[in-house]
């Protein structure tokens, strides 16, 4: 009897280490998860403006010159960094869609340019149909203007995963989300980016890809 219990034993250990490493590894999963997304929500609630060379003022739709909600609420922001004398230069970010006639690089320099912002200091950089693809492109013109700092201006729960990217790519870079405008609307529409976003700074930690290849839309 003694011995046929020894058996049963061995024979349950293996069972046991695998589910104690399904376990393991579950429990590791959802520590990075839950970590990720605390960082996404800790990020977009601080506003770490200082002085630097630029301002980042991160694209979104327009309609025929004039920015949407969510990209109006980022050049309100910008325009309130230059104003307090926190950058010199504002750069706007992004491509046209098929059809369109202004960039929203262009509608966003129009409209600072419209709210006392001097031409000279804001900089379309008329690109980018992605954060990592307008992140790049910013690099490019701050290597060609001797620019080394900037201020991500963009949604609070973006503002990790655009600042990491950026970081990625060479700049300096601090976060000064916004704090107006759809994305900080409701508690449900806060909740369900501070997942989207976390999901979309998973996916590019393991493959350095924007995250809208993978369907999750973000960029």
């Amino acid at each position: 009897m003694a011995r046929y219990r020894s058996a049963e034993q061995l024979t349950a250990r293996p069972g046991r280490s695998v589910r104690r490493a399904v376990f393991g590894a579950l429990l590791v999963l959802l520590l990075v998860v839950g970590g990720t997304g605390f960082r996404v929500w800790q990020v977009a609630r601080a506003d770490e403006r200082r002085p630097v060379d630029i301002g980042v003022v991160l694209g979104a739709a327009q309609y025929h010159g004039e920015p949407s909600e969510v990209l109006e609420a980022r050049l309100d922001h910008a325009l309130e960094l230059y104003q307090d004398g926190l950058v010199d230069h504002v750069v706007t970010v992004g491509g046209r869609q098929q059809g369109d006639e202004y960039t929203e690089a262009q509608a966003g320099k129009k409209w600072l340019v419209e709210h006392g912002v001097p031409e000279g200091n804001v900089v379309p950089v008329d690109v980018g149909s992605d954060t990592i693809g307008s992140v790049r492109a910013v690099d490019r013109l701050a290597d060609r203007r001797g620019w080394e700092t900037a201020l991500i201006v963009s949604d609070p729960w973006h503002s990790l995963r655009a600042r990491t990217m950026a970081n990625d790519v060479g700049l300096t870079t601090w976060a000064s989300p916004t704090r107006s405008g759809p994305m900080v609307q409701t508690r449900e529409i806060q909740f369900n980016y501070v997942l989207r976003e976390t999901a979309g700074l998973l996916f590019y930690r393991l493959t350095h890809a924007p995250a809208e290849v993978s369907g999750f839309g973000l960029g």
